[in-house]
């Protein structure tokens, strides 16, 4: 079934670990914004979803009754805005995660069989117009207060279109306009792979943040260490994370020069490591009045 249609579009289906937070419900879509939406069904009960909208793209698989999903900006959008929250934004990338099925999108009046026969068929159509055509092929459109129904004029008589009427709310949504197609096919719907949940942050790429900075090393040369913690896992990230220090002149704030080093090898969660970093072409004299600051890029997933 793909399409589009009109109405609130889709809810938060996340669940973060402690320490991180879901924002403030994000600022609602206009009551008039299109949706264009794919669904994919295999019975009994995997689904493919992709629902669509302004700067906005949310993709679902149910399997099992286990939901994933993936939106980068839907779930930028949904967290919070403290450091933890958005670097696991970060790190999630456009990566899978996992969801509540309860949260997908449910559309029974449009994709169950005796539903919608209940909603749409029988005592429901008011008018029978034949040989109308929809993609090229003979159909019959049968229309009510609701819908305007198109179902094939030959066997194995599909339905393959939907146009809701104006003012009518079914499912949530109104206006819509449905097409559908690919009966009986095997579309292999799936689970994906390397699942990240936000309830066991060890599922996630490295997050790693600053404990501290050491400058006891600053001599000549000046070698300075922070230590780090990993809020995050070992799971593949694009690249290795980075640690950035910045040497700043006390007084007059101007920054002195910076040094950058590689996290590596990676540790796990919760688990802490040590990095090291040297300043070249450093005046001592001005190091010693100066302040040694360090900060964590964490890349994350694609």
């Amino acid at each position: 079934m793909t399409g589009t249609y009109t109405g609130a579009g889709v809810s938060l289906p996340v669940h973060v670990a402690s320490g991180a937070r879901t924002g403030s419900p994000a600022p609602a879509p206009a009551p008039d914004t299109t949706w264009t939406v794919d669904l994919q069904l295999n019975r009994p009960g995997a689904q493919h979803i992709t629902v669509s909208g302004t700067n906005l793209k949310v993709e679902v698989v149910v399997v099992g009754g286990a939901a994933y999903f993936r939106g980068h900006q839907f779930l930028a959008d949904h967290m919070g805005t403290d450091p933890l929250s958005q670097d696991l934004v970060k790190a999630a990338g456009n990566g899978w995660w996992k969801g509540s099925a309860g949260q997908v999108p449910q559309l029974p009046d449009l994709t169950d069989g005796a539903t919608f026969r209940a909603t749409f068929l029988g005592p429901a159509v008011t008018q029978r117009t034949d040989h109308v055509t929809v993609d090229g092929i003979d159909a019959v459109e049968l229309s009510g207060a609701r819908a305007d129904v198109f179902i094939a004029a030959q066997a194995p008589y599909n339905l393959m279109r939907v146009h809701m009427n104006k003012k009518v709310v079914i499912d949530g949504i109104s206006d819509g306009d449905f097409k559908y197609g690919n009966f009986d096919k095997d579309f292999g719907i799936a689970a994906p792979k390397d699942v990240i949940d936000f309830s066991n942050l060890s599922t996630l790429p490295p997050i790693y943040t600053v404990v501290s900075v050491d400058t006891s090393g600053c001599l000549s040369p000046c070698v300075v260490s922070a230590l780090l913690k990993n809020l995050g896992g070992m799971t593949a990230a694009v690249a290795k994370s980075t640690v950035t220090f910045t040497m700043t002149d006390a007084v007059s704030k101007r920054v002195l020069g910076t040094c950058s080093t590689q996290v590596s090898p990676d540790v796990g969660y919760s688990a802490t490591t040590t990095v090291t970093c040297t300043f070249a072409n450093l005046d001592i004299q001005q190091a010693n009045a100066a302040t040694v600051t360090a900060t964590a890029d964490n890349p994350g997933r694609a």
